[in-house]
């Protein structure tokens, strides 16, 4: 019988509904195939979902595993960004060119006046233009093109 097969039996007679375990199995077998996490079914009225993150979730919290304590290493204390540093304002994917092709907005060493744009943030199909809160030299490009940026994360040093 196929994965098919069973999915269509499923759910067996009419206004009672009723859990088949051979259509369970199927569906965790598809669940294998295609890599998904959940599937949900539904027909005439009655409803079942396998999730293989429920029981990655309880095969966790039996089988408990020993985790070495790592070695505590002093480091010093966090001293906060560094002087010149140019925050991302919001979450999003950051572009250091106006569009793929042409030249990025800033390269280390040169020099920015305030107000110069320095990257493009996309959040929500937004683009956002990110302009420099000063002038100044840039020191330090702290982001790759087209990578997802956190807000506070830092983009850029400026001298």
């Amino acid at each position: 019988m196929s994965i098919k097969d069973d999915m269509k039996n499923l759910m067996g007679g009419k206004g009672k509904p009723s859990v088949d375990a051979d259509a369970i199995r199927a569906l965790s077998e598809l669940l294998n195939e295609t890599g998904l996490t959940e599937i949900e079914i539904e027909r005439e009225g009655a409803r079942i979902r396998v999730s293989r993150a429920a029981v990655a979730a309880a095969s966790a919290a039996v089988t408990p595993v020993p985790v070495a304590a790592a070695p505590v290493v002093a480091t010093p204390a966090a001293a906060g960004p560094q002087p010149g540093t140019v925050p991302s304002p919001m979450v999003g994917t950051v572009y250091l060119a106006p569009e793929p092709g042409k030249p990025a907005f800033i390269a280390v060493g040169k020099a920015v006046k305030e107000g110069d744009t320095l990257f493009i943030v996309e959040a929500m199909k937004t683009m956002n233009a990110i302009t420099a809160p000063r002038g100044g030299t840039v020191k330090e490009i702290c982001v790759t093109d087209a990578s997802p940026v956190e807000f506070g994360q830092a983009l850029c040093v400026i001298a």
